[in-house]
């Protein structure tokens, strides 16, 4: 897991050479990097957008979460910003679809899960990236489905 405060600081959580973390208390940690002593609380945590506040010795930073999936979608251009505001939500890559959690005319909010697809032999819950009203859905259960195959349309 990697973390990113900004695009000029960004670490390793798997880098236990260079740092030390221990739990203090609930939501509160000591950390030891490169012979600095920090004390970091997290302040807010959504685990949907993998993205943390953090007050580290009295500073605020947001930093967001990254493992080597969402390495790998934004390697293939499948990262979750790049279509933020479309209308359509689109297979990130080939796969079947095990389950549709919404039908058309749903009310949905940013983070809801929409599909449930079976990729790479990993089940992934595809999650809408916006809120809207679905107006239709293409994906068909137990179907395959190509990458950027429509799966559903938001009014």
């Amino acid at each position: 897991m990697k973390a990113v405060i900004n695009k000029d600081l960004e670490f390793s959580l798997e880098d236990k050479i260079n740092w030390d973390c221990i739990e203090v208390k609930d939501g509160q940690f000591h950390i030891i990097y490169k012979n600095k002593s920090y004390i970091a609380d997290i302040v807010n945590l959504d685990a949907s957008k993998k993205e943390v506040s953090l007050l580290i010795n009295n500073r605020y930073y947001d930093v967001v979460l990254k493992d080597k999936y969402d390495d790998l979608l934004n390697q293939m251009g499948l990262d979750a910003t790049t279509n933020k505001k479309d209308n359509e939500v689109k297979a990130p890559m080939p796969g079947q679809v095990l389950d549709i959690l919404v039908k058309a005319g749903d009310s949905i909010s940013e983070g809801d899960g929409l599909i449930v697809l079976e990729a790479m032999k990993m089940e992934n819950i595809i999650k809408s990236n916006r809120d809207g009203v679905i107006q239709e859905v293409h994906a068909k259960k137990n179907n395959s489905v190509e990458k950027n195959a429509v799966l559903i349309v938001f009014e």
